[in-house]
């Protein structure tokens, strides 16, 4: 079965298994500039409880059974299995922006890895748990997480077989963030630009090697 993947603008990413939906860093739009996506989730996942990430009545609804924030450790909710791993939204160990839980979930034969407001490098030896997913959700814009050179270094390190970019610079943003096109020059890999904000994935229809997946839509 296909997973549906939707993406929201900014860090906010909507994963579609079934009837089975689960929500990660949701915002409410308008006080980043962004349009509101409403989802009503079973599940809703936080990677830390900054305004831009944390906005769960978004994504809340009466068919909403768990919210986590900030987890760490191993949990199924439903047909999602999710591990919470502590990384940090800085380079000094969490002391200026505090730590980040990325989470790794697992579904239909696929693995997702969302790595939040990450501020540092990361590698395959210091995050195993991280390491090798099939698609990997990458902020790159900069200013309060890692840049866009910093950004494609993880890429290499982690070797997804999808790497998406996420909260970076968007037409009528109020965030301080670098553009896209700024990660996209550095990137030294395969690209597959999306004309809509929908993917559907299936563990048959991934890259043999890293490719970049960006969306083109603009809000």
């Amino acid at each position: 079965m296909a997973v549906r993947v939707e993406w929201c603008y900014h860090a906010y990413v909507v994963l579609k298994a079934g009837d089975a939906v689960l929500a990660i860093d949701p915002h409410d739009g308008g006080s980043l500039g962004l349009p509101t996506c409403r989802v009503e989730a079973d599940f809703v996942l936080v990677t830390h409880d900054h305004f831009d990430h944390n906005a769960v009545e978004i994504a809340r609804g009466p068919r909403t059974r768990e919210v986590l924030k900030q987890f760490y450790g191993s949990k199924s909710l439903g047909p999602f299995t999710v591990t919470g791993v502590k990384v940090y939204h800085d380079k000094a160990e969490g002391k200026l922006r505090g730590e980040v839980a990325a989470y790794k979930v697992e579904v239909e034969g696929l693995t997702f890895v969302h790595l939040g407001d990450i501020g540092h490098i990361i590698t395959s030896s210091s995050h195993p748990e991280l390491s090798k997913p099939d698609v990997l959700f990458i902020p790159v814009g900069g200013t309060f997480t890692v840049n866009a050179a910093e950004a494609w270094k993880i890429v290499e390190n982690l070797k997804p077989r999808i790497a998406v970019p996420i909260h970076y610079w968007m037409p009528g943003s109020h965030l301080p963030l670098d553009p896209l096109d700024r990660f996209l020059q550095v990137a030294r890999a395969g690209r597959q630009p999306v004309e809509s904000n929908v993917l559907e994935l299936s563990p048959d229809s991934l890259p043999e090697k890293t490719t970049i997946y960006y969306f083109k839509v603009q809000p």
